[in-house]
């Protein structure tokens, strides 16, 4: 009897240890018209200049608008891309052609965080397990964008950084 318990014991352990250690995936906390709202007006504009940008420059690919969000000396803290918004709008150009723009972002939104002059996306990012390549998992992406005289002064990411060719 003893054993059994003692066994007991060490299996709830075990499973309690193994649920601590995994891993749950990541989900967007609402939707995407939730995570605009904000009781501060200038928040809610700070996450909404952010918010369209996203949609209309990066995942639409119309460069033509960067001048209505990005200040001219915006700074980039990604090892990828240069300073200026004429380099950002040099950078993205190699990557994407112009495409219908969307009423949302078409990535995973888990959160838009505004405080100050700051705004923060979180996007679900699935990956390869690198211990199983017949697996995926997912992580967070996160970008960081400040806001100055209503445009984007400065952004910041997890980017590491790429083979240019």
């Amino acid at each position: 009897m003893k054993s059994i318990i003692v066994g007991l014991i060490l299996s709830m352990c075990y499973f309690s240890m193994s649920n601590a250690f995994g891993q749950l995936p990541v989900k967007p906390l609402a939707s995407q018209a939730q995570l605009l709202k904000s009781n501060d007006k200038k928040l809610a504009q700070n996450k909404k200049l952010v918010y369209d940008m996203w949609r209309e420059f990066l995942e639409a690919g119309h460069m033509e608008v960067a001048e209505k969000y990005f200040a001219e000396s915006y700074m980039q803290h990604n090892p990828n891309a240069a300073t200026g918004r004429k380099a950002v709008v040099e950078f993205f150009s190699k990557f994407t052609k112009p495409v219908a723009i969307a009423d949302s972002i078409k990535g995973q939104l888990v959160s838009i965080v505004a405080e100050g002059d700051l705004v923060v996306l979180s996007f679900v990012r699935e990956l390869k397990d690198p211990n199983d390549a017949t697996k995926t998992y997912t992580t967070t992406w996160f970008d960081m964008f400040r806001i100055e005289n209503g445009k984007i002064a400065e952004h910041w990411d997890s980017a590491e950084k790429m083979k240019m060719n």
